[in-house]
């Protein structure tokens, strides 16, 4: 397991990334912290409704952001455009969205249908915070 900070060629200590995480089925939501947290990044969450992450977003911005679509109080989607106004990359990881459709309102989006394998998370998450973590490898 990665530490959450790591120093960085002038020998300062820089964070790790941090992921938001929007889930609101308890097992799937244990999951994708545990996974999450494995390859080093810090977990924001797991929250099941959408008031909870607004409020999360208004404490701390997060690096990136995974979200499930359908969550405990409504549907995902005034968070993820909060979300992409601050630049914040996204990806959806739902069983109850079309992938083409997510991806045609947020261009810059992920997305991963479940059940998927966490390797395609991890691959994703790479991809996305790539340049916050530059001084490490491929997590797989």
């Amino acid at each position: 397991m990665w530490q959450s900070e790591t120093a960085s060629p002038s020998g300062l200590q820089r964070q790790a990334p941090r992921v938001l995480i929007m889930e609101d089925e308890f097992i799937v939501a244990l999951d994708l912290s545990g996974m999450t947290e494995d390859l080093g990044y810090v977990v924001t969450g797991p929250f099941a409704t959408l008031s909870e992450g607004v409020l999360a977003i208004q404490g701390q911005r997060p690096d990136a952001a995974i979200l499930d679509v359908q969550l405990a109080d409504g549907d995902v989607f005034p968070l993820a455009d909060e979300l992409t106004r601050m630049g914040v990359p996204i990806i959806f990881h739902s069983g109850h969205a079309d992938s083409q459709s997510l991806i045609s309102r947020y261009p810059g989006a992920c997305s991963a249908s479940k059940p998927c394998s966490p390797d395609l998370i991890a691959t994703y998450l790479h991809q996305l915070t790539a340049s916050l973590m530059p001084d490490r490898a491929t997590p797989f």
